[in-house]
């Protein structure tokens, strides 16, 4: 049997399998994450963590394990100019049990799908990361290629067909208790307000098999793409096309509406779907696209100066050590990300305003712009750490 046509039989036993069990948990412990609805903590885990993996080991083995259903909790997704939260986007929480026995799937199953996965997608994925799509959108900028679909997927994680998801696994995994678990997962529900709901669709966001599900069902998406030679780059459920002409790339959403809607049951945004030139700009990954450069987009450029302003409120009650301590991580965390494109010029901008910040922090009112009676040489030596000395 070829490779392309080989399906694996016996793999249960490397699930539940002692050395399986404990990378599981030491994933899941550096991944850190809250507790699910039993209100289990990873700290709490820990300190009986042989025992419970025992446990958990003995009833997998037995057959007699029951994903638990995951807790609803809901991250603000847009926030408006006073900061107010305007809309959430819902995550699911497993225990912290059900992450271990994902995750342990995950290790057993994930490589058998990762030889098949074809290179447009980069999302959650070995040796894969937002930085390598980005650097292939300007390759095939410099290619020629300057037109491009600009889609989004209705509520992905909330419509994926479990039926069609199940087909999909089945194509290479036909251990019938690995296809159970997996089917449990996807049928376990959520609790919300102290409720159990029931779910037919979907894979919640937040599990640890989540990602790699998601990849197995666009798969099928990213396949047909590629070999009707089409420049797809996806990073999960967000994706564009690039073409050299107009009419290709109107063709290629068509083909794709075909795909995704026609095969696949998902929705393709009607309001945030469109075909433009990179001279007009387009938003992915959190960066702007124009002409040749990249650039943070306005979202999450204002994020991050929205939580900048808010470490550095002067009403905070906190000293300067404290407030530079919390924004640290977050200046790196953010100038890591964009540092690596056009943005030595908005990095110099910012810089200077967040010294405005703690200028005016440090003398509890507005400080002008022209301020200097705080040097920036001060600040730094009390472990202000600026986006500019990230380029260095």
């Amino acid at each position: 049997m070829s490779s392309e046509n080989r399906k694996w039989y016996s793999l249960y036993d490397k699930v539940y399998a002692k050395e399986n069990l404990i990378a599981a948990w030491k994933k899941v412990k550096a991944n850190r994450g809250k507790p699910g609805y039993d209100g289990e903590s990873i700290a709490a885990f820990a300190k009986e963590e042989m025992r419970s993996l025992a446990e958990i080991q003995r009833l997998l083995q037995e057959k007699r394990y029951t994903p638990p259903p995951v807790l609803r909790v809901h991250i603000p997704k847009e926030v408006d100019a006073k900061g107010r939260v305007v809309k959430t986007r819902p995550l699911g929480v497993p225990t912290v049990r059900d992450r271990i026995v994902q995750q342990a799937v995950v290790q057993v199953i994930g490589p058998i799908f990762e030889a098949e996965f074809c290179d447009c997608s980069y999302g959650f994925r070995p040796e894969r990361n937002q930085h390598l799509a980005i650097a292939k959108i300007r390759e095939y900028y410099e290619q020629g290629y300057r037109w491009v679909v600009d889609a989004d997927l209705q509520d992905f994680f909330g419509t994926l067909n479990h039926d069609l998801l199940m087909d999909f696994v089945r194509e290479r995994v036909v251990d019938g208790s690995v296809l159970g678990l997996i089917r449990a997962w996807l049928r376990a529900g959520v609790m919300e307000d102290m409720r159990l709901k029931s779910v037919t669709t979907g894979s919640p966001q937040g599990g640890v098999i989540s990602p790699l599900l998601s990849n197995i069902y666009l798969h099928q998406f990213d396949r047909v793409m590629t070999e009707r030679g089409y420049r797809l780059v996806r990073y999960a459920d967000d994706w564009v096309i690039l073409c050299k002409l107009e009419r290709k790339a109107e063709r290629a959403l068509e083909v794709a509406k075909q795909i995704l809607e026609g095969h696949l049951k998902l929705t393709v945004h009607p309001e945030k779907t469109r075909i433009l030139h990179f001279r007009q700009g387009f938003d992915f990954l959190g960066c702007r696209f124009r002409f040749r450069y990249v650039t943070p987009k306005e979202k999450s450029l204002r994020k991050f100066k929205d939580r900048v302003r808010e470490l550095t409120a002067r009403c905070r009650g906190r000293n300067l050590e404290q407030i530079l301590g919390d924004l640290k991580p977050v200046i790196r965390g953010w100038g890591n990300y964009h540092m690596r494109y056009d943005n030595k010029a908005r990095f110099k901008e910012l810089d200077k305003w967040i010294r405005m910040r703690l200028r005016s922090f440090v003398e509890k009112k507005k400080a002008a712009l022209q301020n200097r009676r705080i040097p920036s040489k001060w600040l730094e030596a009390q472990g202000h750490v600026t986006l500019c000395s990230l380029l260095a």
